[in-house]
């Protein structure tokens, strides 16, 4: 079943739906780019890695919690490593911080088949890349840094919230897509799109007079609603940012009735 709006879905946008639709979207964009580079070129999927030691006010249980997972009931039982493990007792024992918190948000790399050279890649903005922070600023730095180099770089945005990236003379847009090839900077191509718009085809290049394959954006965000089974949990809140009314009645009629 494909997701019932004509362009991004904005239900997609809540925080607690956005990780897992970064990570299929990742997934479906490397099966619909492979068959379009063979034989000379392969698709990897990267990770951003962001590492956040919290305050002791702002500290919280390690991980994320799994709803499945509930404690025992009574105290924890004591461990003693040497009867549980002979032979294998360690001279010292450390603990595990529950300071830290770690975010991954997962990109595309194009390589060359023989040389293993990244030639272009493809990232999906998260959260963590666009509000201020340290995690803004290690994701441009990142971007500097390939901009710098012989390496095509895709950026998509779907995400109203948050402030742009710090493109030059951006137009007004609810979302986008950008590919800047290394051939024409500081010129970058541009699709600003709006919230009712269908998402664009997008082209993402490889070496220079070589035809240039796909990343159909609306193609990508059907197969994953459907595979990812969006239309069962997605829609039990409203979209994040919330919209303005005429836009918020027109999400509001499109979404599927409850079961």
């Amino acid at each position: 079943m494909p997701s019932p709006f004509p362009g991004m879905n904005p239900y997609i946008e809540r925080a607690e739906v956005w990780e897992d639709f970064h990570i299929h979207f990742m997934s479906v964009a490397v099966e619909v780019l492979l068959p379009q580079i063979r034989p000379h070129y392969f698709v990897k999927i990267a990770e951003n890695v962001y590492i956040h030691e919290r305050s002791a006010d702002e500290r919280r249980p390690l991980g994320k919690p799994d709803l499945s997972v509930t404690p025992a009931p009574g105290p924890r039982p004591a461990s003693d490593t040497a009867t549980a493990h002979p032979g294998s007792a360690a001279p010292a024992a450390v603990m595990i911080p529950d300071g830290a918190e770690e975010t991954r948000a997962p990109f595309l790399e194009i390589r060359d088949r023989t040389t293993r050279q990244v030639v272009t890649v493809v990232e999906l903005l998260s959260p963590a890349n666009k509000y201020a922070g340290p995690d803004r600023d290690q994701y441009w730095a990142k971007a500097r840094r390939v901009l710098a180099t012989p390496t095509h770089f895709v950026e998509i945005d779907l995400l109203r919230g948050g402030p742009r990236m710090p493109w030059a003379d951006m137009p007004a847009c609810d979302y986008y897509a950008l590919v800047s090839r290394y051939a024409d900077r500081p010129r970058v191509d541009f699709w600003p799109i709006r919230l009712r718009d269908p998402l664009p085809p997008v082209p993402v290049p490889l070496r220079p007079g070589e035809p240039e394959p796909t990343l159909d954006l609306q193609t990508v965000l059907h197969r994953v609603y459907d595979s990812a089974g969006y239309e069962m949990f997605i829609y039990a809140g409203d979209p994040e940012p919330r919209l303005p009314p005429e836009d918020a009645a027109w999400a509001a009629a499109l979404r599927p009735a409850g079961p």
